[in-house]
């Protein structure tokens, strides 16, 4: 083991410092996208736009985040040069991201307040945004093939940027709980104003960390030095397209989004329409969740990995899931405070499948590292779409009125659309999500040339 890894120092653990700086990286994308996903439904709803209305403006935005990664993924793996990618992105996100929740601004130039114009405004944005959001995502995910061909180091870098994803939300959560107490929503300017600070206070704590990532992250060498000793330097589409792996990989990764993501997006109207906690609920609830995450995830980084330990460590977060789902959608009102304990296991889970799921992607990329960036992209196409066709046929249904509903006694209408947002569905991805890891071959198929078990960090 000693040996191997004096001839080849790519396969060297790598440093904590190193470790460090690369979380850090997504910051940005991971705080709005927090804000993007729990709060944007919500938000639009909360302003006036029909349920139906606030689903097409987060469909355009999945969808030109789907297309975005796709091209994306293609240009980094002709032309290199993650952090320029990283930072362009990331300016396009800052940018645009305050105008997602700042008010529709051609309303405002144009001086019309037609719902179809705010629609077209907020959509417009919100492509706008994700487009950014894609760029800074590929370049940051495909660079840990390109850092470490170490798989446990790549499992360290996962684990890390998933710890500070938590940060992330915790910071937004923060934010969103102090917003929410100091600015009362009694109007639709007030509401817009509460929004519009979110997004603020999020990009300034997210650019702070992009800062410290640029400044303390090296341009990965490992493509260079790969092109230097005759390998591949940019692998063709139809290689992936020839392999299993890749389609289970795929498959669980686009199952993974969609549990946390669908979950994610109902979880406000869940605990503030369902259940009827407290305002603050909607930042305590999602809070709760991601400190169960991040410590998770800080231990995760302590294990020797290899693909057996992978495939149950999944499983194990997907079984967890599936409690959660069930319990979630037998939740009766009079006992919401439960609501608090179930969010810890499923932070739990959360941390367990989506740190896997990205560290498979290592393992499916191997040393072929000239097709990392097609690979998170195409996986991040497939995420985008999926999540953004699920939300819109779940929005669909909901009611325009559920408060009114609610008053009435007709609840079923609209809690059932909730309940399956927040239980029913997570619990079915994370079924097929176990069924399709239990066949993964990830020691053969994909493993680098030999597994690497020494202690994660130097």
């Amino acid at each position: 083991m000693a040996g191997g890894s004096e001839e080849d120092p790519h396969t060297k653990p790598i440093g904590r410092w190193a470790v460090f700086f690369y979380g850090v990286g997504h910051m940005l994308n991971d705080i709005t996208a927090s804000c993007w996903f729990t709060y944007l439904l919500l938000f639009l709803t909360q302003i006036g736009l029909s349920p139906r209305d606030a689903a097409i403006v987060m469909l355009s935005g999945q969808v030109a985040d789907g297309f975005a990664t796709i091209f994306t993924g293609e240009l980094i793996d002709r032309f290199g040069h993650f952090k320029i990618w990283h930072a362009a992105g990331s300016i396009l996100v800052a940018i645009s991201f305050s105008s997602v929740f700042g008010g529709c601004l051609p309303c405002s130039i144009l001086h019309n307040d037609s719902l179809s114009l705010e629609t077209f405004s907020y959509s417009m944005f919100a492509a706008i945004f994700n487009i950014g959001w894609a760029a800074t995502q590929v370049s940051h995910m495909a660079m840990v093939n390109c850092i470490s061909l170490n798989s446990t180091s790549r499992v360290a870098l996962t684990s890390c940027r998933n710890a500070f994803t938590m940060v992330a939300n915790l910071s937004l959560y923060a934010i969103a709980l102090v917003v929410f107490g100091v600015i009362k929503a009694g109007s639709k300017e007030n509401t817009e104003t509460q929004y519009r600070w979110i997004a603020y206070s999020s990009i300034t704590v997210g650019c702070c960390f992009v800062v410290i990532f640029l400044m303390g992250t090296k341009e990965p060498s490992l493509r260079m030095d790969l092109k230097e000793t005759s390998r591949r330097v940019r692998i063709p589409w139809v290689y992936w397209f020839k392999k299993l792996l890749y389609y289970q990989v795929a498959m669980v990764y686009l199952l993974t989004r969609l549990v946390l993501n669908v979950s994610q997006a109902y979880l406000a109207f869940f605990v503030i329409d369902d259940l009827q906690m407290d305002q603050s609920a909607k930042a305590l609830v999602p809070a709760i969740i991601y400190i169960g995450s991040f410590v998770v995830s800080v231990l995760l980084q302590e294990i020797p990995w290899n693909g057996r330990r992978l495939k149950a460590y999944y499983s194990a977060g997907g079984i967890i899931w599936m409690f959660c789902g069930a319990a979630i959608l037998l939740l009766p009102r009079d006992i919401s405070s439960f609501m608090y304990a179930i969010s810890v296991f499923i932070g739990i889970a959360n941390a367990l499948m989506m740190v896997t799921a990205i560290s498979m992607q290592s393992v499916l990329v191997g040393s072929e590292v000239g097709g990392c960036a097609f690979v998170c992209g195409s996986l991040s196409f497939l995420d985008k779409m999926s999540c953004g066709l699920a939300l819109y046929v779940l929005q669909s249904h909901q009611s325009t009125s559920p408060r009114i509903q609610l008053n009435n006694g007709q609840q079923s209408a609209y809690l059932s659309v909730t309940r399956y947002g927040l239980g029913l569905v997570p619990a079915l991805c994370s079924l097929v999500g176990v069924v399709v890891t239990f066949f993964m071959e990830l020691e053969a198929a994909g493993s680098l040339s030999k597994p690497l078990l020494e202690p994660l960090l130097e």
